[in-house]
């Protein structure tokens, strides 16, 4: 399993572009989901998640993966779980103070990343793990978030569709201007006057 982690952060970049389908067929299955139930489609894609990525990352099924922003090292395999970098122990060579005879998950990610084309996002400061969503499949919970993001765009787009046509049509029958109605005497700013 080792091995195949470091393999993993060695060819981060072609996993970068798999996980992206992936995420993108996920999305694209939403509305088959959706018809099922996240609820029952739950169980098989996390039996799926968690043999592909417990072979290639050693994965921990955290539920909320970040492999895409860690250079295909995954944090949880830190022996302190550190989500936001390595500690002040990392031996010379870049290895483990906890485990010798490993290499550092941080310094691996910080490698993977730089094979990467969003390498950059490994910089962006990640939130505590929520372990109430360990086990659960972090593929089916971004794709239903993506999934709803796109909705809701789509939706805002289609309401300004609308919006411009009906401005459109108000503007052909409404004149360009109108006049305007003198100010009030209590605007009008008596200090400026002579």
């Amino acid at each position: 399993m080792y091995r195949l982690r470091l393999w993993s952060v060695r060819h981060a970049r072609g996993l970068e572009r798999l996980y992206k389908w992936v995420e993108g067929t996920m999305v694209a299955l939403d509305p088959l989901f959706a018809r099922i139930g996240y609820a029952r489609v739950e169980r098989p894609v996390a039996v799926l998640e968690s043999g592909v990525k417990g072979l290639l990352f050693d994965c921990e099924m955290c539920g909320q993966c970040v492999l895409s922003s860690t250079g295909m090292s995954c944090p949880m395999n830190c022996p302190k779980q550190l989500r936001n970098g390595p500690c002040g122990g990392v031996r010379p060579g870049g290895f483990c103070e906890v485990k010798p005879w490993m290499r550092c998950v941080w310094v691996d990610a910080w490698d993977g990343a730089q094979r990467m084309r969003n390498g950059a996002w490994i910089s962006e400061v990640l939130p505590p793990v929520d372990r109430s969503l360990k086990g659960s499949s972090s593929w089916l919970r971004v794709a239903r978030e993506k999934a709803a993001e796109r909705r809701h765009s789509e939706t805002k787009s289609r309401a300004r569709r609308i919006v411009a046509k009906a401005f459109a049509g108000a503007r052909r029958n409404e004149p360009a201007s109108a006049p305007l109605a003198e100010e009030p005497p209590s605007a009008v700013n008596r200090e400026a006057q002579p």
